[in-house]
This record gives structure tokens, C-alpha cells and sequence, in this order.
């Protein structure tokens, strides 16, 4: 049986991670899968500034590999985006935790934006149909819902004590 009232309790961040797969392959309607956060990165930058000890720019690598595979993208191109926005994350982690709410969701704003410009690029040179500037909706949803994420999780972190 899991103990809650002790601390660590990492597994909570597996649960998150597997929520998140999930939210990133529900179906939604054409018009608003431009509109779709970017939650499986929201949640690797969440507990990369969280827990920067503890982050492994190969677990990060692995994870963008899984979730190449769950949707169907070129093998490598959620991972190269995932990787250079966590190793982003692993510098900067310090200050971007002085931050007020809004001004981290700005810099969400451009870690995603770094993401989705680096998965547009490879679906590019894939073979794929660049389209203008709508590659970065991902970018400014997921910005807008960073305070939801920011403080959900750290209600998460200090309910079960995650350390």
C-alpha cells in the first residue's frame, strides 16, 4: 500500500504525466485542434522548475519518445522540442521561480512557442504543409492555462507531500 503521509510520493508525477498523454490524444473537433494546450510539456515544466534535481534530460527525451508514439508524429519530434524546452527549464529554473503568475505564463508562452517551433520544423522537413503562425495557438492556450497548472499542482505537491 502507497503511503501519503510520508513524503516523496513521486508517483503522483506519473499519474499527472499519464493524465496529461491522455488530455493530448482526446479527440476534439477540427476547428479547435490548433487550440489544443500543450499539457504533457505543461506538466514536464511544471516539475522541472518544481523538482530540478530530480529531472533527467533523458527521462524528458524518453517521454516526448512516448509521446511520439501515442500520437502518430514523426519518431524524435516531441522529443527534440521537450528536451531543449527542459534543458531551458534547468537553467533558468531559479529565476523564473521569483516570478509573479503572469510573467511565468509569459515564459511558458515562449517555452511552448520553442516547442511547437521545433515540432513544426520537423514536420516540415517531414514532408508536411507549414501553416503561417498556427502552430503557436498551442503556445498561447497553454500560457493562459499555466495559473491553473501552477496552482493545481502545487496543491498536489503539498498534499502528498511530493519532495
Amino acid at each position: 500500500m502507497i503511503d501519503i503521509t510520508g513524503g516523496h510520493n513521486r508517483w503522483m508525477i506519473l499519474i499527472a504525466l499519464l493524465f496529461a498523454m491522455v488530455l493530448a490524444v482526446y479527440p476534439l473537433p477540427l476547428d479547435w485542434r490548433w487550440w489544443r494546450p500543450e499539457f504533457v510539456l505543461l506538466v514536464v515544466i511544471y516539475w522541472v522548475f518544481t523538482l530540478p534535481d530530480y529531472t533527467s534530460l533523458t527521462l524528458v527525451w524518453v517521454l516526448g519518445l512516448i509521446q511520439d508514439l501515442v500520437e502518430g508524429t514523426p519518431l524524435g519530434q516531441h522529443a527534440l522540442g521537450m528536451v531543449i524546452v527542459a534543458y531551458i527549464c534547468l537553467q533558468s529554473y531559479r529565476r523564473v521561480s521569483n516570478y509573479a503568475l503572469w510573467q511565468q505564463a509569459c515564459w511558458v508562452f515562449l517555452l511552448v512557442g520553442i516547442s511547437q517551433l521545433t515540432n513544426n520544423w520537423v514536420h516540415s522537413m517531414a514532408g508536411g504543409q507549414v501553416s503561417g503562425l498556427q502552430f503557436l495557438f498551442p503556445a498561447l492556450t497553454s500560457a493562459l492555462l499555466w495559473p491553473v497548472i501552477h496552482i493545481g499542482f502545487g496543491w498536489l505537491r503539498h498534499h502528498y507531500r511530493i519532495s
